[in-house]
C-alpha cells in the first residue's frame, strides 16, 4: 500500500500537485491538518481516498480535529496535535490515542508529519 501522509499545505496547493505527479499512483492520502479552506480542491485531485484533520488554522471548516482510521488489524488516531499541547510533549496526545484504542497515531511535528506505534 503506497501512503501519502502530508500536513500544513495552508491552501498553497502547487507543491501538494508536484508531488501526486511524482509518486502515482498511491492508495491512501493522509492530511494532517491546515488545509486552509482546501479540503475539496484537494478531493478533486487526489487520485485515491484521502482522510483529513483539521488544523490550528482552520477556522471555518467541517473538517473534524481528529479521525480514526482502520486499515486492516490497525487503528491510527489522526490529529493536527495543536489542541494536545504537542509543542512541549506528546504524553497527552498518546493517551488519547490510547483511549481510542489506536496502535499508531499521525501528528505533523515540526511541519514534517510524524507517525508514532502506540
Amino acid at each position: 500500500m503506497r501512503v501519502l501522509i502530508v500536513s500544513d499545505t495552508h491552501g498553497k496547493n502547487g507543491n501538494l500537485e508536484k508531488v501526486l505527479r511524482l509518486i502515482a499512483p498511491l492508495d491512501l492520502i493522509f492530511h494532517l491538518g491546515d488545509l486552509e479552506g482546501s479540503e475539496g480542491y484537494i478531493e478533486d485531485i487526489s487520485p485515491c481516498p484521502v482522510h483529513m484533520v483539521s488544523g490550528n488554522n482552520d477556522f471555518f471548516t467541517s473538517v473534524p480535529a481528529e479521525k480514526v482510521v482502520v486499515i486492516g488489524h490497525h487503528k491510527i488516531f489522526m490529529t493536527h496535535g495543536h489542541r494536545y499541547g504537542v509543542s512541549f510533549d506528546t504524553m497527552r496526545l498518546k493517551a488519547a490515542a490510547r483511549e481510542h484504542g489506536c496502535d499508531f497515531l499521525g501528528i505533523p511535528i515540526v511541519r514534517s508529519s510524524t507517525w508514532m506505534m502506540m
